[in-house]
Parts: structure tokens; sequence; C-alpha cells
């Protein structure tokens, strides 16, 4: 071996040792504790049962939502949290609940109808019957074809699904080649920039434009309004689902100054398609509804529960951890979200029942109106870190470490996504390693768009604003096919076993941050809005 050779050599060896001590440090006795307690003592069940069974569904702005904070924050202050309190933010608008619904077919045969009503739409004052009528409203032409045919009928206004026997399991767990695909680069030219407009155009992922969705909004404002002008008695459309599972969301709007539909109901699609065969056969269907709801006009404010684990050595300086609180209304909010909210609970209570020393304050925060647009996230990172339109940072701001989210489903936790943050992706490998044996080996979007307008859920929310937030790649169960805003979203369909990893994980995560020797790399800080989009961010 010549001279040049060993040099090469010795400078290799030199650069390994190197890159093998700068792996970031795991304190595995606290991991092995952490997991212990995750397994061995869980409460997560618990936590679950009371926000589903007892205080689900909790849409935004219903009773069930207010009760389930005040449970939260009863249970926060139990485990020895501070400054746990309802924090809130708004307006958010009008509220809705419903306390009854049964549909049933009366003629020519009966039959029960499986079905969810709509919210932020009318109830019926009482049962009401009436004759179905076909009229599939598109266009304005729709409107004007079906004008004064619609008074005192029950009006199907979507054409019928066809569907297909279900081939596939319905729940499933993400595949070694589906987990490796996610922590691969995608093709960079679909990372922003003038390329990808030149090569994808507005709707290359097969996302409608703002212009389409705008488009859409106003049309269904107009449909609601043509509605309640023309007398229709209640107004039927079908959920997402099939076989008895209805995905149902909203039919009207919480803005007190957008019109209030009739009462609306989505159906299984089994049960519409049958309504729509009868009639095209010329054969009367009389239908009766009886829906109890009612909108909540005060408060017009939402809020977020906070709570803390007050830090040590650098208390001034945060992590935070969450997951929406929210829900919609057909089942009772399990797997979306009370799965991610108990995962956050029980997370500082592991924290709270071992006693860790924590360095850094620790700050849970689960979130209102989700599901209506990350409002109650958007809202709190304008309030404490910084406003995107403006980009002038708040003190908070360089304060938080990193802010981990919960929100997609009952699955385990499989990885991690860094949103482009290519310094926290050697660490976040470190961290997992302890967890490899329970299925979570993946760090994914290393290279990835930044600081994108929020969506999907509430870590973009800081993310959008230049700060480190996370969110976990999870199995995804049944959470597209059978749970995810639907009837079914119940707490039968949460997975014991998954939801416990997922706490541990979810508590491993915060300890290491919150004792980590410097706070988590970011990206960064994003240039201010130019004034042409400062309104178009909501």
């Amino acid at each position: 071996m010549t001279s040049h050779k060993l040099l090469l050599g010795f400078a290799g060896a030199i650069l390994f040792t190197a890159y093998a001590f700068s792996e970031e440090p795991v304190d595995l006795s606290v991991i092995h504790r952490i997991k212990a307690e995750a397994f061995e003592n869980s409460k997560i069940m618990e936590h679950l049962f009371y926000l589903t069974d007892v205080h689900g569904p909790r849409l935004t702005g219903s009773p069930g939502y207010q009760e389930a904070g005040d449970w939260v924050v009863s249970r926060l202050k139990e485990y020895g949290l501070a400054n746990v309190h309802e924090e809130p933010w708004g307006p958010f608008g009008r509220g809705w609940t419903f306390t009854r619904f049964a549909g049933h077919m009366l003629a020519p045969q009966y039959q029960p109808l499986i079905g969810v009503p709509l919210a932020w739409t009318s109830g019926t004052q009482g049962a009401v019957q009436g004759e179905a009528i076909y009229a599939p409203l598109v266009n304005d032409a729709d409107l004007e074809k079906y004008k004064g045919k619609l008074k005192g009928k029950i009006v199907l206004t979507m054409a019928p699904r066809v569907l297909s026997m279900i081939m596939e399991p319905q729940g499933r767990r993400l595949t070694d080649a589906e987990l490796e695909a996610r922590a691969q680069t995608p093709d960079p030219a679909r990372l922003g920039g003038p390329a990808a407009a030149l090569f994808l155009g507005p709707t290359a992922a097969g996302q409608p434009t703002a212009e389409e969705r705008q488009r859409r909004q106003q049309f269904r404002r107009k449909m609601n309004q043509f509605l309640k002008d023309e007398g229709a008695l209640v107004v039927l459309q079908y959920g997402n689902g099939d076989g008895g599972t209805v995905f149902a969301q909203s039919g009207g709007s919480q803005d007190p100054k957008e019109p209030i539909p009739p009462p609306m109901v989505a159906l299984t699609p089994e049960h519409y398609n049958r309504i729509v065969r009868l009639l095209d056969h010329k054969i009367p269907v009389k239908l009766e509804f009886d829906i109890q709801a009612r909108f909540i006009d005060s408060p017009t404010d939402s809020f977020n529960v906070i709570g803390e684990i007050e830090g040590g050595s650098k208390k001034d300086e945060l992590v935070m951890l969450g997951g929406h609180l929210d829900s919609w209304h057909g089942g009772t909010g399990a797997t979306d979200n009370a799965t991610g909210s108990a995962v956050a609970i029980e997370a500082v209570r592991i924290l709270k029942a071992l006693n860790l020393k924590l360095d850094r304050t620790v700050r849970i925060a689960l979130w209102g109106g989700e599901e209506e647009g990350l409002l109650g996230s958007q809202a709190y990172v304008k309030q404490h870190f910084a406003d995107r339109e403006t980009m002038q940072p708040k003190p908070e701001y360089f304060k938080l470490s990193a802010y981990y989210n919960d929100d997609t489903g009952t699955g385990r936790f499989r990885g991690i996504g860094v949103q482009g943050n290519d310094e926290a992706g050697p660490i976040f490998e470190s961290w997992l390693k302890p967890f490899h044996d329970l299925g979570a080996t993946t760090v994914a979007g290393v290279s990835s768009f930044t600081a994108r307008r929020p969506g999907g859920t509430d870590h973009t929310s800081f993310d959008y604003v230049g700060l480190p937030g996370f969110s976990f790649i999870q199995d995804p169960m049944e959470y597209n096919t059978r749970t995810h805003h639907s009837n079914m979203d119940v707490y039968d369909r949460v997975q014991p076993g998954d939801v416990m990893q997922c706490a541990a994980i979810m508590a491993a995560f915060v300890y290491n941050t919150a004792n980590r020797s410097q706070m988590m790399p970011r990206i960064p800080v994003p240039k201010p809005l130019p004034p042409q989009r400062q309104n178009s961010t909501q």
C-alpha cells in the first residue's frame, strides 16, 4: 500500500469516526422508561372514551366542543400541568348542533334511511313528509330549469353514483416499499419555483385552483339561496362512502352572512340510488324526515386548549405538541381527531408521571376550527409568533424549538416528515432508532416544499411562517375508507396498541427536543407576502 493510499485511508477513518460521533445523542434509559409507562400504564383509551363516547362529536361552536374543551382542561390540571386554559380566538361565526335525525321511505315500500344531516343547515321543525323529486343541480342553467318546481318537495340534487364491488381490504398498513417511496425525493420540478409553473401548471397535483374553489363556493351559495327561495322541504345528497358508511360535512356555512339552506341530508348512496331509480321509472316516492337542528349565534369566538409543563434551565424556550380537538358530527370524531388529541394528552401525562427533567417548557395545544380551515392554529401562530403577511416576528417566535402534530388517524407512527428541513433529518433518524422494532423507521420530505400556505393539518400553520412544524407518518388503516369524517368514526375503530406506540414516540420526541443542547434547526425565514396575495391565504 502506498503512503498516499495510507493517508487517504487514515483521513477516511477520521471522517467516519467524526460522522459516527456526530450522531444525535439519545438517552436510552429514559426511552425505556417512556415505553414502559406508555405500554404498561396507559391511560390513552380512557382519554379516547371521554373525547368520543362522552363528549363526541365536537363540531367547533357546538356544545360538544365546549364540553370536550372543559374536560381536557380538567384532565390536564389533574396531571399537574400549569397555565391550563381555553384561549379564545375568532371570530369563528355561528355554531350548529343537531339532537335528532330520522329518515324513512314511506312509499312505494317502507325503508329506514341511513343518513346524516349536513352541518349548518336547518332542521325540519318536527316530522315532515313529502314527494321526492330528482333535480340535479350543477350549474346556473339547472337552477333556471327547476325554478318553480321544488316547493314542498324533497329534492335529490346529485346524479346517482355508480357503485363497484370492494375488492381490496378496507384497512391496511404501509408496506416497506411505500415507506421507501415516502423517503425518496420526487421530481425536483414539483418542488416549486418557475420550473414548476412551466412543467406542471396550476392543477398538476390534481387539486383545483383557487379560482375553481371560489367558483364552486359561489355556486353552492347561489344553489342554497335558490333552494331556500323555492321552498324545498328537504335536500338529499350522498356521502363518499358506501355500505352504510356516510361521509358528511357541511351544507351551509358558519359565516352569518351566508344563506341558511333548507334541511340537507347525506344518505348512503345505495339508498339514494334506489330513490332515483324509482323516480326514473315514474314511480312516486314518499319520504319522511325529522331533523332537530339549531344554530348558535353566541359566542362567535372559539378557543384552543393550552397547558404547560414548566421547564428548567431554558424555561423561556418552548417545545409544542398537539392536534385538533374539533371534529365533524356524523360519528364521535374518534380517528379524526380524538386519537391525535389523546396522544398529545397521553404524552404529557407520561412526561409528568415519570417526573422527567425538561430544560425547555413543554406546551400542549389542542386546536379548534381545524375542519373549517386550520382556523385555531393559524390564529394562534399569528397571535404568538408571526403574521405571515408582514413576517414581523414576535418575541416567542425565537423561543419555539419545534411543534409536533398528530392528525392522521389511529395508525401507528411509521416515521416523520421534515417539511424540507434538511438539518432535522439526521436528528430524527437518531431519535427513531429506538422505535425501529415498533415500526417507526422513516424520515421523509428532506427535499420538499417549504413555507407553503397552510393546508392539510395544523403543523403547516407553523411551517408557513418558518417555524419547525412536523407531522408524523402513520399507517392509513381505515382512515380514508371508513372513518374519516364519517358516521363510523367512533371509538371502536381505534387500535389501542397503535395509539400507545404513538404516545410513546410523541413523548420521546418532545423529551429529546426539550433537552437538546440547541434548538431545532430552521428553514430560512419566509419573505412577507406580496400585497396581491395577502388576502388569499385563508
